[in-house]
């Protein structure tokens, strides 16, 4: 039996791990849980649930709260980002699954990493944020980092241990989000509302923002980068609406091979957690006739500049993606309060890129340092946009 500890637990990933760790009970328990406390009812729920060791709050006031509705014994509780980072590295977990939203995910995921824990890693800004940091740190605490992402999952599956030298490129397919096909000047005027109807996927509001500007799918192209140690120039995206091939390796020999399934996120969580193993799951069964179709084109980074500019990042290096993740969670939340309107988030990136050009960011301290200025000038940046601009 596996021990799993959840950072993340109250977001749509971690939900779903607890459903699944619930429907595997021969196979998985629930060592750790960690949340950022906005809704501590659902928190003791889970508790109660699922009966961990600890629990980390990143609300240290909701860590009260979260006593008091708790009834004694109850798990040790934890608060802060000490808190987070130390329930990672010191409750005893076979696989800590790492999907907390931006970049608070980074601290706890590196804590357990030094800890030796197996990382199934569902959150990607850590390694968009400090990918050669993550990665050394992995390799000299032998620790394997398993993809959750249902494209990069999809990427892990078909190199299947393959060599790099034997890899041509990597396909990463997007839907397309809710606003696919449309022009540049048709995006000005889109609202809240509309870019939170994602067609295929239903996700929290910050990631389903990154759906509709494809800098999901950027930030996913810095992370397959990382993960598998291929060369920007060598990761290619296509949009795919259909949402049933999740991504494809094209190897030296030409040969080509794509992970298919319905577009269901418990596939590759489970395949993370059960991993080198797969269990049986309980989902449609992909019917290729009935789906008749399945189409692929190339993505508009014209109209969508966000997946350009997470190229340009990746390409530039250094820190360059931490500045381009740090500004996107600014943007992305002053689109989401009305502050700002959805074209002016590639505007916002593009301006922090510019500002923060060159600068470094070696070591944990240094990048937690960058990812703050970054947040302070781009929030700034956002004060500035005139009302107009701003679309409710």
């Amino acid at each position: 039996m596996k021990t799993v500890t959840v950072l993340g637990s109250t977001g749509s990933i971690g939900r779903r791990t607890l459903d699944l760790i619930g429907a595997f009970p021969d196979e998985f328990r629930v060592g750790g849980l960690a949340a950022r406390g906005s809704d501590v009812t659902m928190v003791a729920e889970q508790v109660r649930a699922h009966r961990p060791t600890a629990v980390a709050l990143l609300d240290r006031a909701a860590v009260d709260r979260l006593a008091r509705e708790l009834p004694l014994p109850r798990p040790e509780l934890l608060g802060g980002p000490e808190g987070l980072a130390s329930l990672a590295a010191d409750v005893s977990a076979d696989v800590v699954l790492s999907a907390l939203v931006g970049a608070a995910g980074l601290v706890p995921t590196l804590a357990a990493i030094r800890a030796g824990r197996t990382i199934a890693l569902a959150n990607k800004e850590p390694l968009v944020m400090a990918g050669a940091l993550m990665t050394r740190t992995a390799r000299e605490h032998g620790v394997r980092l398993l993809p959750v992402d249902s494209e990069h999952s999809a990427l892990f599956q078909c190199l299947a241990g393959a060599a790099t030298r034997e890899v041509r490129r990597l396909v990463l397919t997007a839907s397309g989000g809710p606003f696919r096909g449309r022009s540049r000047a048709a995006l000005e005027s889109v609202t809240v509302e509309q870019a939170l109807r994602h067609p295929t996927w239903r996700m929290g509001a910050k990631i389903t923002i990154d759906s509709a500007t494809l800098m999901n799918k950027g930030l996913e192209v810095v992370e397959a980068h990382w993960l598998f140690g291929v060369q920007f120039e060598r990761i290619d995206v296509v949009v795919h609406p259909q949402s049933i091939v999740h991504s494809m390796v094209e190897f030296v020999d030409r040969s080509v091979l794509a992970q298919l399934s319905m577009p269901d996120m418990g596939i590759p969580i489970l395949y993370a957690l059960a991993y080198p193993n797969r269990l049986p799951y309980p989902a449609p069964a992909l019917d290729l006739v009935e789906l008749g179709t399945l189409t692929f084109e190339a993505p508009d980074e014209a109209a969508f500049p966000c997946l350009a500019l997470a190229r340009q990042a990746g390409r530039a290096g250094g820190a360059a993606p931490l500045v381009l993740n740090a500004a996107n969670e600014v943007a992305v939340a002053g689109f989401l309060e009305g502050r700002c309107g959805f074209m002016e988030v590639p505007r916002l990136i593009g301006d922090a890129l510019d500002t923060h050009a060159g600068a470094a960011a070696d070591d944990l301290g240094a990048c937690l340092a960058l990812d703050g200025a970054v947040r302070r000038s781009t929030e700034a940046a956002l004060g500035g946009v005139s009302a107009g601009s701003a679309r409710a």
